[in-house]
């Protein structure tokens, strides 16, 4: 009777678990090939500490090892989160991560807050803005609805940034306008809230959303929490639902891609007829589609993004709300293939975004273009005092954090440092400050 209860607990705790294994040839390749980016100005760590689970998920073996862990959806004070970006990339730290996507609702803003903390950290910041827009999979009007697209841009950030701030900047007067048609619609339904007190919780030059506005429900007592705003007032098509002044979804996606981005769709679950949108995207030049979560794989979101060629992804959505029900930054596992295939997909897109900025200082190396260069950088810049004296300096600096020494090894690269060799940076120079 012992001995079968022993065998029971044992037999339960590994379907639990799942079964542990050495990596595959293939898991073994990508695995490489994703800490060789990860880890391009760190020593990475060994691939022989690690297992896979059943899932492909890759697992530290024995006390040093680490966990290679994306978080490629989070959002900070920039747009809807409730934490700085700097509180963000430390939470991200503390649960492991050592990618961080900041993909804040139309803004960048935060970007460069998040660099400087992932800096003291060792964490890998992937530039990302997640673009609010609509879609109507056909003709009719009455079936248009909100679609969100992830843009991942490389480590240097957006190629034609002032194009790319354009498009937000205009999305984000539309989130002011929708913002303040929501409050009139509450009103109406004998709800006083006041535009000041949604404005005050959104913080000084961030454009509300309707999370801002659900807050301010709860803060004044008329809601007891936040589910109970979306759930009566303020989900899609409720009685307080207003839209904006949305691009479409496909002019997102033209856009992504032609400022150097790789376009994703974002929680596909949460449309109405996922098929024709996602076929319409595909078209457009979507990349890819969250089909992870916390909770596992969706298979068939799974199948869906099988079935048009796209990348599978996915992340936490995390907003730092300290709801018991929110995912923790990190907690979505992505297997190791996947991660491959996105960076394989990635890489060469960010690395010719990179180039075009590098090629634009190196035709005009003015102050101005240095900073499209450093926007985003995690090489922090300082005029002033320094050894570095020309631009060819300043991209030696710069290239190793950014690109793998195959891709640095390029004619098109050599041929910038050759044109940047005698530039001058600035009249004072400039002083590089780098990680040890």
């Amino acid at each position: 009777m012992g001995n079968n209860g022993d065998k029971n607990k044992k037999k339960k705790k590994k379907q639990k678990g799942g079964s542990k294994k050495k990596m595959n040839g293939e898991q073994s390749f990508a695995f490489k090939s994703v800490c060789e980016w990860v880890f391009l100005d760190q020593a990475p760590p060994a691939a022989a500490s690690w297992v896979v689970d059943d899932f492909g998920v890759q697992k530290a073996l024995g006390r040093g090892g680490e966990k290679v862990v994306f978080e490629l959806h989070s959002h900070s004070k920039f747009s809807d989160g409730f934490l700085s970006p700097s509180k963000v990339v430390q939470r991200a730290h503390a649960n492991g991560v050592k990618v961080l996507a900041l993909t804040d609702h139309d803004t960048m803003a935060g970007i460069p807050e998040a660099q400087e903390a992932a800096r003291k950290y060792g964490i890998k910041i992937i530039p990302g803005v997640e673009i609010s827009t609509i879609i109507s999979p056909s003709r009719d009007s009455e079936a248009e609805e909100p679609v969100h697209i992830l843009a991942y841009y490389s480590s240097c950030g957006p190629k034609r940034f002032e194009e790319l701030d354009k498009f937000l900047a205009d999305i984000r007067d539309g989130r002011f306008l929708r913002a303040e048609n929501i409050v009139l619609k509450l009103n109406k339904l004998k709800l006083p809230l006041k535009w000041e007190h949604v404005c005050r919780i959104a913080g000084k030059g961030v454009a509300p959303g309707r999370l801002h506005v659900a807050r301010a429900m709860v803060e004044a007592g008329y809601v007891e929490n936040l589910r109970q705003a979306f759930s009566r007032y303020l989900f899609d098509g409720g009685p307080a639902y207003s839209t904006g002044s949305e691009p479409l979804a496909e002019e997102a996606i033209k856009m992504i891609c032609h400022t150097g981005g790789i376009a994703v769709l974002a929680h596909p679950w949460a449309l109405k007829n996922p098929v024709p949108i996602v076929r319409k995207l595909k078209e457009a030049g979507l990349h890819g589609m969250e089909v992870y979560r916390s909770d596992g794989k969706l298979a068939a979101y799974s199948d869906l993004a099988d079935s048009y060629g796209l990348l599978k992804l996915g992340g936490s959505d995390f907003h730092g709300k300290g709801e018991r029900n929110e995912s923790e930054l990190g907690s979505v596992n992505l297997p190791v293939v996947g991660l491959h295939d996105f960076l394989k997909v990635a890489r060469p897109i960010w690395c010719s975004a990179i180039r075009e900025i590098l090629e634009i200082y190196a035709e005009e190396p003015s102050d101005f273009n240095l900073a499209r260069i450093m926007r985003f950088a995690r090489t922090r810049i300082l005029k002033g005092s320094s050894s570095l004296s020309c631009g060819k300096d300043l991209i030696d600096h710069c290239l190793p954090l950014w690109l793998t020494r195959e891709e640095m090894e390029n004619a098109e690269f050599e041929a910038i440092k050759l044109k940047l060799y005698n530039t001058s940076v600035s009249e004072g120079g400039i002083q590089v400050l780098m990680e040890s």
